[in-house]
């Protein structure tokens, strides 16, 4: 197999997009397009990787990192000029490369793999993307010769009536022999009406050089669909996020309600969880088997053990056991981590907290800043006071440790092994191991007050 690179177009500002994110910075499903179209490219054998920045480059190379080369196209002046500004790394190596738009976030590595699998296997120098098209109206088609290679390619406002029939059309995405395109795209010219420079213009090259031409018709038209727009990003959404859920539901995952359920990209999620309708799954979060996770649920770069339920509640960021039991109403914000048989219960908020095994916080508490041992009880309303308004302090409950409802425990603070803190307290200093603390003003009744305070004067 020869050397493969790969050219992905990033340069454009999108105006029809009509606004300030740059085009293929928009998010299908939680992660940007041309980061989609970058993932599927890197799971190919690909010897480098060339984007093609231009408006919002230091964005782009934000996004990507360290997962591409870049070269710069300062005016933007076409797709066949875009590609010419990777010829410094490029033009003079052997082999195919491929050339894909980074706002078709929906194109797949298998598809690109079949497409350098036909370039090859037909000897061709030029291999187009091509797709069939129930409505085929403004792109441009593909005719071939007898033999079923390229003609050429009609652009819809050039095709005749007989043309204008034909409904596989050009997705944008190619194969070149690598040295030929670059040397090919030097003869490209601008004389049109936009007074660009065009790389279908190449496959016209090619072909009057006797060059063979061929095409791959990728099954999947919904694939190269290239986002302009706020309507095309919907679509893109919408097929993304069904070719998503249908992923996992094949692999043993129950999705209630697919059509109301959204699940990023990166998500992983064992056999036998169920995914209850309202919920949103995204970042690089991983859940076990056997959970129930939902209804009304967001969930973002979390990882979840086994047979841990989860229902209308929040959690980013953290580390959640298994056979662990969270909401509804629950906040699990960044940095917790939640061992194994933990209950976390309605209006509770953990914030980069540790929280032992068998631990419970049952409802309407805050615990912040905090490292809770294992089998702690934490009455409701119950808080960690972490913060002076500069600071933020630790609080530490060990193992075995009963707070009563209404607590406050102002850090730093220590509540020793098997300490109870009475309901109400304030506590304020370190509580000793099988102490019982009590911090409150003593109860005071003044027998008959509503009587006197209801004498008319």
């Amino acid at each position: 197999m020869s050397n493969r690179y790969a050219i992905i177009l990033a340069a454009g500002q999108g105006t029809r997009m009509k606004s300030k994110l740059y085009k293929v910075l928009h998010p299908v499903c939680g992660k940007p397009m041309v980061q989609h179209v970058i993932d599927q490219v890197k799971s190919l054998d690909i010897n480098e990787i060339v984007t093609i920045v231009g408006h919002g480059a230091e964005k782009v190379k934000d996004q990507l990192g360290e997962h591409s080369q870049y070269a710069l196209q300062a005016e933007q002046l076409g797709t066949a000029h875009a590609v010419q500004q990777a010829g410094d790394m490029l033009a003079d190596k052997e082999g195919v490369t491929i050339v894909v738009c980074g706002d078709t976030p929906l194109i797949k590595a298998e598809t690109m793999e079949a497409l350098f699998k036909h370039h090859e296997e037909t000897n061709a120098k030029a291999t187009i993307l091509t797709a069939r098209a129930e409505d085929p109206t403004g792109y441009g088609r593909i005719v071939r010769n007898a033999e079923g290679f390229v003609e050429k390619i009609v652009e819809h406002k050039d095709a005749n009536e007989q043309e204008r029939s034909i409904n596989e059309i050009n997705t944008g995405t190619y194969c070149f022999d690598n040295k030929m395109l670059f040397e090919a795209i030097q003869n490209v010219s601008n004389d049109n009406v936009q007074g660009e420079y065009y790389l279908p213009d190449v496959i016209e090259i090619l072909k009057n050089e006797g060059e063979i031409v061929s095409a791959y018709v990728t099954g999947n038209f919904a694939e190269t669909l290239g986002v302009n727009d706020r309507v095309a990003l919907a679509e893109a959404e919408r097929t993304m996020k069904k070719r998503i859920n249908e992923y996992h539901m094949r692999n043993g995952v129950s999705i209630i309600d697919p059509d109301n359920t959204y699940i990023g990209p990166d998500v992983k999620i064992g056999q036998d969880t169920v995914i209850f309708p309202g919920t949103m799954l995204s970042g690089g979060t991983v859940i076990g088997s056997d959970c129930q996770i939902g209804p009304n649920t967001e969930i973002s770069s979390c990882e979840i053990g086994n047979n841990t339920v989860i229902r209308q509640s929040a959690a980013f960021e953290s580390k959640i056991g298994s056979e662990v039991n969270i909401g509804p109403f629950a906040h699990i914000r960044p940095e917790s981590d939640i061992h194994d048989e933990v209950k976390i219960g309605n209006f509770v908020e953990i914030k980069k907290a540790v929280f032992g095994k068998g631990s419970k916080a049952s409802h309407l508490s805050y615990i912040g800043d905090a490292e809770v041992g294992a089998d702690v009880n934490i009455g409701c309303g119950s808080i960690t006071v972490n913060y002076d308004g500069k600071n933020k302090f630790l609080t530490k409950i060990e193992d075995g440790v009963f707070i009563g409802c209404n607590s406050n425990l102002v850090a730093p603070v220590t509540i020793g092994k098997g300490a109870y803190v009475a309901a109400g307290s304030t506590i304020t200093e370190d509580v000793p191991g099988e102490a019982l603390a009590l911090a409150r003003a003593r109860q005071v009744n003044k027998e008959d007050y509503v009587g006197k305070m209801n004498v008319k004067k």
